[in-house]
């Protein structure tokens, strides 16, 4: 056996890659190997002779699963594409692909993403006359995708006093009703949303105890999971149906950092890693608390943060990288002088240590800041990214094909069916439609076989109508026969063409129509790239599975964090939520600010403290993302929600030591040692805003002249120093002096008072 790979470990991730027997937690600050610990744990059990499919690995993103499996197959070579390594979703979507019938769903069930699964609640919300500002979709979607993550089916939702309670409080007393019609609706149709490949799965294990369960703790002697701490109950629980029964010799590793718990709004829990050791008494722990990608200052930051967090496995990140740059704190006037340093900075950076766009990453709370950061740096024309934008597989024409596909392989998928039954326009119109759902509903019978029979459930379906859905039924079975001897290259290309999709496309000569086109042309190879490869990369299976249920099942899997790679040089800017697992050379941590970050929301929560403590977990993970530079931005006042809000600085900002930070404002600069922080970020906890407006008097825009002396809301007293454009579109030079300086203002906007 091979152990050459073992001498590079430092001795405490030896030891967690080498106790291979019983239950192991890893504790793994940031940056401190933890991908490394994790894959070559499973090499050492393939190297150990272990069976590699005896081996189940869960990792959180398809992109995680690919890098492991990759990296063990540098060392254990082709065994690593035998092991059992995937998202969640993808494992356990691939075992209910092969046991689904066992709980009355069919093998080639279609799995809903949340467009369709909106669709589908707001189509009940509807039908039961339900007023629809009242009943919110999105938030009747959340508020089931939490009871499912809770194991809490529609009738224990039903039983739930204190749920049902605050429903009421929101206006929607039958979400309960909502969230049972809708299971119903899913079953009808053959499909699951991504929170039934978890629910399903549990309810699978649990009602096929002797048959379903015993298979599987069988076939998975080793079961591994990555990122445990952003793990929800019922993904617990499902690992515990494997793992945790008498005589079991619970080979369990889990990795994970209670630090970097900032999923609870998806129903993560941080208790799962935090009472690891109560489920599990001869639990063995190792502590990675080496840090391999931060400088000093950087790690301390991250330490003092989150020290002030009381629920916590005890550790000490450390460095050996050096002390590094101090972290620069910035305090900006506005959300836009904010954006304007923040690009000047990068531009000087980019300069003096002949760094690249993509060294940089630009984070924030909320996606709502990035406007400010993209007009600043397209000012400066420095390329960037913005991650969370529209996902290649959200555009219309992809889902368009995309339902052909679905409805070819599942013709019972009503949510496809009805976005394709007529486009292209084929004359079913939304009277046909509606009519012929209503029967489906009385019936309890799935759409496509009322469609397949439409006149004998309504013959008031016109003659036109009647024969254009005779056509369509007709076109879909045509594929449906093809399917038996087609690949799911050749199926899209004949579906593409023969649906009316591309004609239909070309139509439009516009740029626009173009790119759709492209787009379209884009799937399509990507498709033939998933059947002339080798493998199928995350989601392998024994036998390489090139159909059209297989790629229709890959691509339903991707998650957030796989979608629209883009390797270009450009600065990225995203939600710190988005940036965990990433990490740059340059770091700017912006919106440092109460009601901010830590955000309003968490302030206002009925459990503060916890809320808060998550919020500080989310700035931990944002310092650490950083190698070399970490700049902390905030901004006096910004406008939110429409209105102009005055900010004190984050609470967070207190809590590292004053000797890892420089402090600036505007070009202005003040070393800060073994001092307090300057007064201008101090802030009271509980205060809301340290300044009010000025209260003006708006005077005509013709009075407003070169020399006239003037009062703004927010930069106080000026002298207007030019007037330039239009009548209706004058802009003004004005000086207001200080750290402000000059300003040019469009006066029809402007608040200012002739003085």
């Amino acid at each position: 056996m091979n152990e050459d790979y073992l001498k590079g470990l430092n001795p405490v991730q030896y030891n967690a890659v080498t106790k291979i027997d019983g239950p192991v937690l890893v504790i793994a600050g940031p940056g401190s190997g933890k991908t490394r610990v994790l894959t070559y744990r499973i090499a050492h059990l393939v190297n150990s002779g272990v069976a590699p499919w005896e081996i189940l690995a869960l990792t959180f993103t398809n992109k995680a699963a690919k890098e492991m499996k990759e990296r063990i197959g540098k060392v254990a070579g082709d065994k690593a594409n035998q092991i059992w390594a995937g998202t969640f979703h993808a494992i356990f979507a691939r075992i209910l692909r092969a046991e689904a019938t066992k709980i009355g769903f069919p093998s080639d069930f279609s799995i809903y993403d949340p467009s369709d699964v909106k669709s589908c609640i707001a189509e009940i919300v509807k039908g039961q006359g339900f007023d629809p500002k009242a009943y919110g979709v999105s938030d009747i979607y959340h508020r089931i995708s939490m009871a499912k993550n809770c194991l809490i089916s529609p009738r224990d939702y039903a039983a739930d006093a204190e749920r049902l309670l605050d429903d009421k409080q929101a206006n929607m007393p039958y979400v309960y009703k909502i969230y049972d019609l809708y299971i119903k609706k899913l079953q009808r149709s053959g499909a699951m949303d991504f929170d039934d490949l978890l629910f399903q799965m549990h309810r699978l294990l649990k009602e096929n105890p002797d048959n379903v369960v015993e298979k599987y703790r069988k076939k998975f002697k080793y079961l591994l999971v990555d990122e445990f701490q952003d793990t929800n109950s019922l993904q617990y629980g499902i690992i515990q149906l494997l793992v945790k029964y008498p005589g079991s010799p619970q080979n369990i590793c889990v990795v994970g950092d209670d630090a970097q718990s900032i999923y609870a709004f998806r129903g993560a829990t941080i208790q799962n890693i935090l009472d690891f050791e109560k489920d599990y008494p001869n639990l063995q722990v190792f502590k990675l608390e080496q840090n391999y990608r931060s400088t000093n200052y950087i790690v301390q930051a991250a330490n003092d943060v989150i020290s002030h967090n009381k629920k916590q496995i005890r550790k000490k990140i450390y460095t050996e990288k050096g002390e590094g740059e101090q972290i620069k704190v910035i305090r900006a006037v506005s959300d836009n002088e904010e954006a304007r340093m923040v690009a000047s900075m990068i531009a000087e950076l980019k300069l003096r240590h002949r760094m690249k766009n993509e060294d940089f990453a630009i984070l924030y709370r909320v996606n709502a800041q990035s406007r400010v950061f993209e007009e600043s740096l397209k000012g400066h024309r420095i390329a960037y990214r913005i991650y969370g934008g529209l996902s290649f597989y959200e555009r219309k024409e992809i889902k368009d094909l995309i339902g052909y596909l679905r409805v070819i392989v599942n013709p019972k998928d009503e949510e496809a069916l009805k976005r394709i039954v007529n486009y292209p326009t084929r004359g079913i119109g939304d009277a046909s439609l509606s009519k012929l759902s209503l029967a489906a509903e009385v019936n309890a019978i799935p759409l496509w076989e009322v469609l397949k029979k439409a006149v004998s459930f309504d013959n008031s379906i016109s003659t036109r109508a009647a024969k254009s859905i005779q056509e369509f039924v007709m076109l879909i079975e045509t594929f449906q026969r093809w399917l038996q001897t087609e690949d799911a290259y050749e199926m899209a290309k004949k579906a593409a063409k023969l649906s009316g999709i591309l004609d239909d496309l070309a139509k439009d000569k516009t740029p626009e129509g173009q790119g759709r086109i492209e787009n379209v042309q884009e799937l399509l190879d990507g498709i033939k790239s998933f059947v002339e490869e080798d493998t199928i990369g995350e989601l392998q299976t024994e036998v390489q599975d090139k159909t059209l249920s297989s790629y229709l099942q890959n691509i339903a899997l991707v998650t957030d964090s796989d979608k629209d790679e883009d390797d270009n040089d450009r600065v990225k800017l995203m939600s710190v939520h988005a940036a965990k697992g990433l990490e740059f050379k340059a770091v700017f941590i912006t919106g440092m600010e109460e009601n901010l970050f830590p955000s309003l929301m968490a302030l206002k929560s009925k459990d503060s403290r916890a809320a808060i403590d998550e919020e500080r977990r989310l700035f931990y993970v944002a310092i650490t993302r950083a190698e070399q530079h970490l700049v902390l931005t905030y901004a006096s006042s910004r406008y939110r929600f429409g209105k102009m809000q005055y900010n004190n600085s984050s609470r967070f900002l207190e809590e590292i030591s004053s000797d890892c930070m420089e402090i600036k404002s505007n070009n202005e600069t003040a070393k800060v040692g073994g001092m307090k922080l300057p007064s201008q970020i101090k802030m009271p906890l509980k205060t809301t805003s340290s300044q009010a407006p000025i209260q003006i008097k708006v005077s005509p825009v013709h009075l407003i002249i070169p020399g006239a002396k003037v009062l703004h809301e927010r930069f106080g007293e000026g002298k207007v120093m030019n007037v330039e454009g239009a009548p209706d579109n004058k802009i003004a030079s004005i000086f207001f002096g200080g750290d402000i300086g000059e300003k040019r203002i469009m006066l029809k906007f402007a608040k200012l008072q002739v003085l």
